[in-house]
C-alpha cells in the first residue's frame, strides 16, 4: 500500500520530496502528493515528516 499524505496536517516543507528513494512524491500547490505507482511503500517518508503527515495505512 502507498503512502498516504494527511492534507490537514502537511505543512508543504518539502522534506519527503527529498527524501523519498523512488522519487514518488511531488508538491501539488502547498501539498505533498504520493504517486501510488512510483511508490515502494518503504516508509521512509513517514519516518521523515516532521508534521507526522504521512502514513503506509
Amino acid at each position: 500500500m502507498p503512502a498516504i499524505v494527511d492534507d490537514q496536517k502537511c505543512t508543504g516543507c518539502e522534506t519527503c520530496v527529498g527524501e523519498c528513494p523512488s522519487e514518488a512524491i511531488s508538491m501539488s500547490g502547498e501539498k505533498a502528493v504520493v504517486n501510488p505507482d512510483a511508490c515502494v511503500d518503504c516508509g521512509v517518508c513517514v519516518d521523515a515528516c516532521p508534521e507526522e503527515a504521512i502514513s503506509m495505512e
